[in-house]
C-alpha cells in the first residue's frame, strides 16, 4: 500500500493530521495540473498555486472522507477544481455585468479573459449536459481533463477497464466537440 493511500486511510478514521502529511506527497502533481487547467481558462486571480491551496482549504474542512486511493483522490480533486475554476468564472462574469465594481474604459477590459470564462462555463454546461445522458463520459471527461489522469488511472477510479475509459473519453469528446462547435473544445 502507498503513502499516500495509507494516508487517506489514516485521513477517512480521522486523523486529521494525515491531511497535513498528504499534501507534500500529491503537492507537486495537483499544482501542475492546476497551473495547466488555470492557464488561459478564466480562473482570475486563482492561478495554480492559488487554485491548489484553494483545493486544500475545501479539503481541510472535510472529516472522515470517503477517498478510497491515490486514483480516487485526485477524481475528488478534479471535482473540487472545477468547481473552483467554474466559481471563478461565473464571478467574472457577475462582474462584468456591474457586480459592484467601478466601470473600466472597453480599451481596457481583457477580452481575452472573458472568452476564456466564457468558454470554460459552456465546458461546464456541455459537461453536465453530456452527464445527463452519459454520466460514465462525463466522468471520464472530468478525471482526464479536470484531474490530468491517465487512462488506466481513470479507469482504475471509475472501476472499469483501459480501454473502456479511452473509448468513452473520445466519445465524449465527440459529443461535446458537436455541441460546443469544431474548434471550441479545449481538451
Amino acid at each position: 500500500m502507498s503513502d499516500v493511500t495509507q494516508l487517506l486511510d489514516a485521513w477517512r478514521g480521522g486523523d486529521s493530521s494525515a491531511l497535513d502529511q498528504l499534501i507534500p506527497l500529491v503537492y507537486d502533481d495537483l499544482r501542475r495540473l492546476a497551473k495547466s487547467l488555470s492557464h488561459g481558462r478564466g480562473s482570475g486571480s486563482t492561478g495554480g498555486t492559488g487554485l491548489v491551496h484553494e483545493l486544500f482549504m475545501r479539503l481541510s474542512g472535510q472529516t472522515h472522507p470517503d477517498i478510497q486511493s491515490r486514483a480516487h483522490f485526485f477524481a475528488v480533486s478534479s471535482r473540487a477544481m472545477r468547481q473552483i475554476l467554474v466559481d471563478n468564472a461565473r464571478r467574472q462574469q457577475a462582474q462584468r455585468r456591474g457586480g459592484g465594481v467601478e466601470a473600466v474604459p472597453i480599451e481596457d477590459a481583457d477580452a481575452g479573459a472573458m472568452d476564456r470564462s466564457s468558454e470554460l462555463l459552456d465546458l461546464h454546461d456541455g459537461l453536465n449536459r453530456l452527464g445527463e445522458l452519459y454520466p460514465r463520459r462525463a466522468q471520464v471527461i472530468e478525471l482526464r481533463y479536470f484531474g490530468g489522469l491517465s487512462a488506466e488511472e481513470t479507469a482504475e477510479a471509475l472501476g472499469i477497464s483501459s480501454e473502456t475509459a479511452r473509448r468513452e473519453a473520445r466519445m465524449g469528446e465527440a459529443w461535446l466537440g458537436e455541441l460546443l462547435g469544431p474548434g471550441s473544445l479545449p481538451l
